[in-house]
């Protein structure tokens, strides 16, 4: 049964047709007036606290953290990393602020695609970092595919300062804004990637195995302002 048909049974089962403006915005304004769960009071400091928070957590989930004073220091770092692991090669999205950097630098070949199978390392930005846990907020789009942040070995990715935010709920009011289209509408993506360190698993007689089910190394440019 495809997605439609499902949706489409659903919507039967409840009696429901296409929504009106008014229920539209009677469920705008249920989710705007929703109240916040209980904040972990770890979280709940001034942002140069939040920072630093989201460093030693990140950290302490086995995440390499690599500071940079602007972004266009990033590529000249990409290649110093690249090459301390023997790689030549990494997939980039084709993000903007990624795209107006200068690549001719670095001696690694840079590639803009889809991920898959045997990549070795992949760039992407971030949406958001989240300080109470160390984590990592991404989205799907079209110019960074949710496929970079899990196939290739290595995972690298840029965040800024600014977008460290303090606990999961404040993340998330940050992408509703981020999705609210001009009539007041969620345009949400696909999907969201929730990453807290390399991927890890220790299911098998408790051995720690790295990169199970991901990524074996998340290395997070840490952007200053």
């Amino acid at each position: 049964m495809s997605r439609a048909e499902i949706f489409a049974n659903i919507h039967r089962g409840l009696g429901r047709e296409i929504p009106t403006d008014e229920q539209r915005q009677t469920v705008q304004n249920r989710l705007k007036a929703k109240a916040d769960n209980i904040i972990p009071a770890r979280a709940q400091l001034p942002q140069p606290q939040q920072i630093e928070l989201f460093k030693s957590m990140a950290t302490e989930a086995a995440a390499e953290l690599i500071e940079l004073d602007t972004l266009e220091q990033l590529p000249a770092a990409c290649d110093d990393w690249l090459k301390t692991q023997n790689l030549n090669e990494f997939i980039c999205a084709s993000d903007p602020q990624l795209e107006a950097l200068d690549w001719t630098v670095i001696s690694a070949a840079r590639q803009q695609r889809v991920a898959q199978v045997g990549d070795m390392a992949a760039l992407t930005t971030s949406f958001a970092g989240i300080a109470e846990t160390g984590t990592l907020m991404l989205y799907s789009r079209p110019e960074s595919p949710t496929t970079l942040n899990f196939l290739p070995d290595n995972h690298l990715v840029v965040l800024h300062e600014k977008d460290i935010l303090g606990v999961y709920e404040e993340a998330w009011k940050k992408l509703r804004n981020h999705c609210q289209t001009d009539d007041g509408l969620l345009k949400l993506p696909r999907t969201v990637n929730m990453i807290t360190g390399p991927s890890r698993s220790a299911d098998i007689e408790q051995t720690l195995l790295m990169g199970a089910h991901g990524p074996k190394q998340l290395v997070i440019f840490i952007i200053k302002g």
